[in-house]
């Protein structure tokens, strides 16, 4: 007797046959340099966007593909990695990498594995189920995968319009693949780094690091903790702190009245995911920059999980002026616009920076990279300089160039991560924009490789002439 998972898993493949139409192949190969066919896309990142975009493809009969992820199977993304919550803070009817196909949908994975009970019970889903569904998902749909494989360089191959990507293997080593698109599908650190405040760079990473660091929190066990930020990962981390045995922990928040608004929920409707990046410059700024000032609220029960314990200080209006180690303590000083502060360890959750310059795989093109400063001047008012160093993307995520000419093969380099956020809204790591943001993207590589070949689909059209009937001829006489 099949396992309602196994059972699953058929309607699945029938469903996706049922409508792969139309299911003609339709790509002719483009010769690579080493002469093999060039991949037609190659996408970076195999968490849930990369995948998503791969079985969209797939979907749309681009099979030469392939994805890469420099984590091994089960640690792409940040879900068994630095993600420190115990949930998502989704709803749980939200879908995403099932591309609106209902038997692929999270409902039905879990209903089938854990029972139909077992879901409407269900709060939130659990990180580590969300991780294994989108590794099921990948499996099922036959995304085509490759992990411990790491992007290094990406360039032009000269004299073509295909790309170079050198990468290195666990399993074969450095080689070089050839592919006529690249999907940049890298999630959080897409195009920048994890930021720490000037205000904290003289503390050693013994005393202070990143939250998208590893943490080892039994070891402060007994200790005082200081996390910078306000936000749900800042709590996630005072949270893991306090429930591993730290003796106090101090969560510092620059503003005066902590982001309990979640702007991701208002903005989660078809037309707002679908068509902001349709608007005009002047509409996608004020909208974006007015989402990313709120920055991502914390809902009731992430700060409950900290809360619940007396040695919990939420400090509120408090900013980090300077910091150093003292050396007959072992111990962290903060100064701060509040006195000042001692703590054994401190974890900085200040989200990312954008850094063209910071990415090995872009060196070749961050100096051309047009930015959103480069395309558009907002009224004084509306001014942010941070949101201005976000890359401008083309209206099928490619990267546009800041002096045209100078890097054509640009392109050809698509982004699906966070740094998609000023052109396209919640998009390249955000649940809620799949379902919009995956179709459209795969939509924009469709018309790139058509139309890249449109004098060969010509001459194909003019030369097509297999009959649909036969007339028999008639002879008189």
């Amino acid at each position: 007797m099949p396992s309602p998972l196994a059972e699953l898993e058929a309607r699945i493949a029938r469903e996706l046959a049922s409508i792969a139409h139309p299911s003609a192949p339709w790509l002719e190969p483009h010769i690579g340099p080493d002469g093999q066919p060039a991949l037609d896309v190659l996408i970076v990142g195999a968490g849930q966007g990369g995948s998503a975009t791969a079985f969209g493809l797939l979907r749309s009969r681009v099979d030469n593909i392939l994805a890469i992820d420099a984590a091994p199977a089960g640690l792409e993304g940040p879900w068994n990695n630095y993600a420190r919550m115990h949930t998502l803070r989704n709803p749980k009817d939200y879908t995403g990498p099932d591309l609106d196909i209902p038997s692929l949908t999270v409902q039905s994975w879990y209903s089938a594995r854990f029972g139909e009970a077992a879901w409407e019970a269900l709060f939130q889903l659990p990180r580590q189920q969300w991780a294994e569904y989108l590794l099921w998902v990948r499996r099922v749909t036959g995304v085509p995968v490759e992990n411990g494989c790491r992007l290094l360089r990406l360039g032009p191959v000269e004299g073509s319009t295909l790309l170079a990507a050198e990468v290195e293997s666990s399993a074969t080593g450095r080689r070089t693949l050839y592919a006529r698109k690249v999907v940049l599908a890298t999630g959080q650190e897409g195009v920048g780094r994890w930021s720490v405040p000037d205000s904290l760079a003289a503390l050693p990473q013994t005393h202070c690091v990143n939250s998208s660091q590893p943490v080892d929190f039994a070891a402060l066990k007994g200790k005082t903790v200081v996390v910078i930020g306000a936000g749900a990962s800042a709590f996630d981390n005072a949270a893991t702190a306090l429930e591993a045995g730290a003796a106090e922990v101090q969560l510092l928040c620059r503003r005066l009245d902590p982001q309990v608004v979640q702007p991701y929920r208002w903005l989660t409707f078809r037309g707002f995911l679908r068509h902001l990046s349709d608007l005009e410059d002047a509409w996608r700024w004020r909208f974006m920059r007015h989402v990313l000032a709120m920055r991502e609220g914390f809902p009731q029960p992430t700060y409950d999980r900290c809360a619940v314990h007396e040695n919990f200080e939420l400090r509120s209006g408090c900013q980090v002026l300077s910091s150093r180690l003292d050396p007959a303590t072992g111990r962290v000083v903060l100064e701060t616009n509040q006195g000042p502060l001692q703590a054994d360890f401190v974890i900085s959750a200040t989200g990312i920076e954008n850094d063209f310059h910071s990415k090995p795989e872009l060196a070749a093109c961050a100096d051309n990279i047009a930015t959103w400063a480069d395309r558009y001047t907002p009224p004084a008012e509306e001014a942010d300089a941070r949101l201005a160093t976000y890359p401008y993307l083309n209206q099928d995520w490619s990267f546009a160039e800041k002096q045209p000419g100078r890097t054509p093969w640009l392109r050809n380099v698509h982004l699906y991560a966070i740094g998609s956020t000023m052109s396209f809204g919640a998009s390249g790591s955000s649940i809620n924009a799949m379902t919009t943001a995956v179709p459209k993207l795969v939509s924009g590589l469709t018309r790139g490789l058509f139309e890249e070949d449109l004098d060969q689909y010509w001459a194909s059209f003019r030369a097509y002439d297999v009959p649909q009937a036969v007339i028999p001829v008639k002879h008189k006489g």
